[in-house]
């Protein structure tokens, strides 16, 4: 196991230079001047120049490159162009935010995806699995900020349960905490559980037809059984690995769903940086999703191990 952590990390090391040269390169080819921006109205020459010469903008690119790896290293993620707040300040401050609604949307995808595919495929060919592909293929088609409004038009204006919009940090109010966060939790939980219904039902109906299964139900075991802790653990390992890859496309942030429920996630912080010019904040979160990513995968790889035994002597 520790081999196996050991490996993966060494393997991460070269993918994030490789991420950071490629978030660097391609965020100069951005349009635009942020500084010209910074300068205001009156775009002072003076001031222009001050602020080229601060943040090292006259730099050849390999030189700007450099500096901002080497704070990097260091934990300095730069300085914000915009609000003049450190870049690892605005992150910590949204990461939260973006962990917690990411959370709640994976515990509603895969209690919803998981047991609806379970149940597909052990009622293979039925009125059951027929209508679970349709709920499946109807959350997968309906766009996320079309149900966000549906659901603000009915929970919101009409039952008045759930706020339309707005956040409030768990260490203010638990309860207004979940009420703002339930909203865009269903609406992204319910698209991601149409799609680990479908690949669980897929994961299911092979490991099903595996002879082993078949010896199983010949010694009479209980079916519940047989399908928990035999077909379903055999069939974990594809759902993990599109477990973690949804989990990650999440923490990189859900910009429409974040847009209409206004929650100051990664998703809106990272378009705002993108459409401000905001090279500092584009690069710093972008990094850190990737990081987010890699130690997803590693997670992935040890769940692997703990599920499969055969694979612990790989």
């Amino acid at each position: 196991m520790l081999e196996l952590i050991g490996k993966r990390i060494l393997l991460a090391i070269p993918t994030l230079f490789l991420v950071s040269i490629m978030v660097f390169s391609l965020q100069k080819l951005l349009p635009g001047d942020p500084v010209v921006a910074m300068a205001g109205e009156e775009r002072d020459p003076a001031v222009i120049a001050m602020l080229r010469d601060k943040y090292r903008l006259d730099d050849p690119i390999p030189a700007q490159y450099f500096y901002w790896l080497r704070d990097a290293l260091h934990g300095d993620l730069g300085i914000s162009l915009r609000t003049q707040e450190p870049v690892t300040t605005l992150i910590a401050g949204k990461l939260p935010v973006t962990i917690e609604l990411t959370l709640l949307s994976m515990i509603i995808a895969m209690a919803l995806g998981i047991t609806t595919g379970i149940i597909a495929a052990v009622r293979r060919g039925t009125w059951v699995d027929y209508s679970a592909n349709f709920v499946a293929l109807s959350g997968i088609s309906i766009p996320n900020f079309w149900l966000g409004v549906l659901l603000i038009l009915l929970f919101s204006v009409k039952l008045q349960w759930l706020p339309a919009s707005g956040f409030v940090p768990l260490t203010e109010d638990v309860s207004q905490n979940l009420r703002t966060l339930l909203l865009p939790a269903l609406v992204l939980g319910t698209g991601l559980a149409a799609t680990l219904m479908r690949h669980t039902r897929a994961a299911m109906i092979a490991v099903l037809k595996a002879d082993y299964i078949r010896t199983a139900k010949a010694k009479g075991l209980l079916p519940r059984r047989v399908i928990l802790k035999h077909a379903l653990r055999n069939a974990l390992v594809p759902i993990v690995t599109l477990t973690t890859l949804l989990f990650g496309e999440l923490l990189g942030g859900a910009v429409l769903t974040e847009q209409v429920f206004t929650i100051p996630g990664f998703g809106k912080m990272i378009v705002d940086s993108v459409f401000n010019r905001d090279y500092a904040v584009v690069q710093g979160v972008v990094l850190v999703v990737a990081m987010g990513f890699l130690l997803l995968n590693l997670l992935a790889d040890v769940l692997y191990v703990l599920i499969n035994p055969r694979m612990r002597g790989e």
